[in-house]
């Protein structure tokens, strides 16, 4: 919902175009397709390697009508961490608006924003919050640029419930804020919020580090090919996907599931299916042995 937020609440101009990466998560792509029939131009990202997107990717597709790139933080399929403050901070020189989607990293990994324009995360993945609560982050030399795209009680002024004559947006990030707030969601994902701090986010993204780098020599001398096995530990994050061609992975995620052990089973774009893995810092060693031992 925020990402489609973003997408209508900037005033675009025919002949704009915003950066996007087609094999996103639908989220992601849908809040900005949906922009073309105002004549804003979509340029797709082109990676050398599927789900990795580096600077210079992102770079090559720049004019001077380039208004926005919408950009993961993280591939939901193939784990890549994109280089946020690189790619934000040369965008931003250029006067390109940057669009995150922060879901795959924020709650696990250092998220920043610094360079950013606006983030968009919900609660239920890394966070580990309730559905159908989550964050948006505007930041606040470019509010004015982001127009509210509904109106309600809550964002605009009206002394004692009284309508006025005109629109006056309340000046902080209310203005985004339309109505009653989901109370409920709110709370449980304070509580996520809170555990994850005392945790601390530094000591999870070392943790999901270190699983990862059990988890994939482990893969490999099994047989089974992982997306990105060797990347900078910048780039890397706590999804772990693979494959083994010949293997139908699909029976053995349906496998796995049956033995209690979750894991998702994804399928690229040229059809081909994979398993993802998701552990996060609650997951133990023991439960990683009995997932190796399984496969």
């Amino acid at each position: 919902l925020g990402l489609s937020f973003i997408a209508q609440g900037i005033d675009w101009q025919r002949g704009d175009n915003i950066i996007v990466h087609g094999d996103d998560y639908p989220s992601n792509v849908y809040p900005w397709m949906a922009l073309e029939e105002k004549g804003v131009e979509l340029r797709h990202l082109k990676p050398r390697e599927p789900g990795r997107i580096d600077p210079e990717d992102v770079f090559s597709l720049i004019d001077s009508r380039t208004r926005m790139a919408a950009l993961a933080s993280c591939h939901y399929v193939s784990g890549y961490r994109i280089d946020i403050d690189t790619i934000g901070r040369e965008l931003r020189s250029r006067g390109v608006l940057v669009c995150v989607d922060g879901i795959q990293t924020v709650g696990a990994f250092p998220t920043p924003v610094e360079h950013v324009d606006f983030l968009a995360a919900d609660a239920h993945k890394w966070m580990l919050g309730p559905c159908a609560s989550g964050i948006l982050y505007v930041k606040k030399e470019t509010q004015d640029q982001l127009k509210p795209v509904v109106q309600g009680w809550h964002n605009l002024r009206c002394p004692d419930f009284i309508a006025q004559e005109t629109l006056d947006y309340k000046p902080d990030s209310r203005r985004y804020e339309a109505g009653t707030a989901n109370l409920l969601g709110i709370v449980g994902h304070q509580a996520s919020l809170a555990m994850l701090n005392e945790v601390g986010v530094d000591n999870i993204a070392a943790d999901l580090l270190a699983k990862r780098n059990r988890l994939v020599p482990a893969l490999l001398a099994k047989g089974y090919e992982v997306m990105h096995p060797e990347v900078r530990l910048a780039n890397t994050s706590g999804i772990v996907t693979f494959q083994k061609p010949g293997e139908d992975m699909a029976a053995l995620a349906e496998r796995l599931g049956q033995a209690g052990i979750k894991v998702s089973l994804r399928v690229m774009r040229d059809g081909a299916k994979l398993i993802r893995l998701s552990p996060h810092f609650y997951n133990t060693d023991a439960e990683l042995d009995r997932l190796l031992e399984a496969l």
